[in-house]
């Protein structure tokens, strides 16, 4: 009786023991990656610019030098999916 009370505590000491590293490693790992929501968000003001960038060529107010150099500042900043960078 004694022995199987000693052995269950040892048990949901282990466990505990796992789920707190698990959790640990988990959350150290999700600080060095943006979440989901903020590069949704950047990507969503990304192609707001985008857009306006072509209204404005289309409507005349900018000429087509300043539209490439404004769309190719705006891909140098905008995050892109798995590291990888096009240009």
């Amino acid at each position: 009786m004694v022995t199987t009370l000693i052995g269950a505590l040892l048990f949901v000491l282990v466990l505990a023991g796992l789920a707190h590293d698990t959790v640990r490693l988990l959350a150290l790992t999700a600080r060095h990656r943006p979440s989901l929501a903020r590069l949704g968000g950047r990507r969503a003001v990304a192609v707001a610019a985008e857009r306006q960038l072509a209204h404005r060529l289309l409507t005349g107010q900018i000429d087509a030098a300043t539209y490439r150099r404004r769309m190719a500042g705006l891909a140098h900043r905008t995050p892109h999916p798995e590291g990888v960078r096009h240009g």
